[in-house]
């Protein structure tokens, strides 16, 4: 009897060698080709490139090969534009409401390469994509349109490789977003807007107030804002845009302080500044307490302008007078030598 255990016993040690291999070296999945664009609520994937002097910013795309090991071939991705998915999300998220529908970026605004390599023993390549928002026709790229390049995968003919056709991962909805150093999402709790007798030349009411007001590029030193608490998803929206052109104290080095000049871009609002104002700015940057790392820019805007509000009630403008601060703040991580990545946005 103790021989047939002796027995059993050796056949299952066998059983259990023989059955042992290294198969976490082996591929445990397929290996699909994907873009790396994760899609935030909007339904899109923000990015955000430093607008500069003329125009031009080339943003890297990451196209991943998927799987456990790393490519074993070279593979060359086809990358194209796609119209049909961008009207199909303006579709599903708007309905019939074709004035809040994102835009196609016009084609002379951008160029990128058929294909894009991924070489054998990496799981990554980068599509360059080269942006021009310089201006076109004399005239800036109006960020007050919801700019999409919409990107997807295609077909190889030869079959050397196959889409990852799990949602969002084959295609890519990029709404492009430059910044310069004022742009961005300004906080507005100290701005106030009051309505405004013009007979009378005071005030009327209590204040209304807003959490934030986003400042849109418009070139290297200037941004746009929409007046007062005008909305930024208002079909006429464009009527009220600000545009700010930060102009440096001649005095200051290191162009941290200075004024503000503001322009309408629609004269029907009666834009107007009152002679006893002066609209500056100031920039500070200041380290975190807790991570060494990390720095604090600031930049503050002291302001007050009138403005009419002509489209709320027909032949009936609105005067508003609008007086206070916006603040912008930004956070950096300075181990990070990329600014579009070092920001936290």
């Amino acid at each position: 009897m103790k021989k047939v255990y002796s027995y059993l016993m050796i056949g299952a040690s066998l059983l259990l060698s023989a059955a042992c291999n290294d198969e976490w070296t082996d591929e445990q999945y397929e290996q699909f080709i994907s873009i790396k664009a994760p899609v935030n609520s909007q339904g899109n994937t923000q990015i955000n490139i430093r607008y500069k002097e003329n125009g031009k910013v080339t943003y890297q795309l990451p196209v991943i090969v998927s799987g456990s090991t790393m490519s074993e071939k070279d593979y060359d991705v086809r990358v194209n534009v796609d119209l049909d998915t961008l009207n199909q999300m303006n579709i599903a998220r708007f309905s019939e409401r074709e004035e809040l529908y994102y835009l196609p970026l016009d084609a002379q605004r951008y160029s990128f390469p058929e294909t894009v390599h991924v070489s054998s023993g990496e799981c990554v390549g980068l599509l360059n994509i080269d942006f021009d928002l310089s201006k076109k026709n004399g005239a800036e790229l109006d960020l007050a349109e919801k700019w999409i390049l919409p990107l997807t995968i295609t077909d190889d003919p030869s079959s050397a490789y196959q889409p990852n056709m799990r949602k969002h991962y084959r295609k890519a909805l990029l709404r492009i977003m430059p910044f310069n150093d004022f742009s961005g999402s300004y906080s507005t709790t100290s701005m106030k807007v009051y309505r405004y007798d013009e007979a009378e030349e005071k005030t009327v009411g209590d204040p209304m107030v807003d959490n934030s007001r986003t400042a849109f590029v418009v070139n290297e030193d200037a941004v746009f804002f929409y007046a007062g608490l005008m909305d930024e998803e208002l079909v006429k929206r464009s009527v009220y845009k600000i545009k700010a052109t930060f102009i440096p104290d001649p005095n200051d080095a290191e162009k941290m302080s200075g004024t503000v000049d503001l322009e309408a871009f629609d004269s029907r609002i009666d834009l107007k500044i009152p002679e006893n104002a002066t609209i500056t700015y100031a920039r500070s940057v200041v380290k975190d307490a807790v991570l060494p790392y990390i720095e604090h820019h600031f930049v503050i805007i002291r302001l007050e302008y009138l403005f009419s509000d002509i489209t709320s009630v027909e032949n009936t403008p609105i005067r508003y007078n609008v007086v206070g601060t916006m603040l912008l703040e930004r956070k950096i991580n300075t181990q990070i030598s990329d600014e579009e990545q070092a920001i936290e946005w």
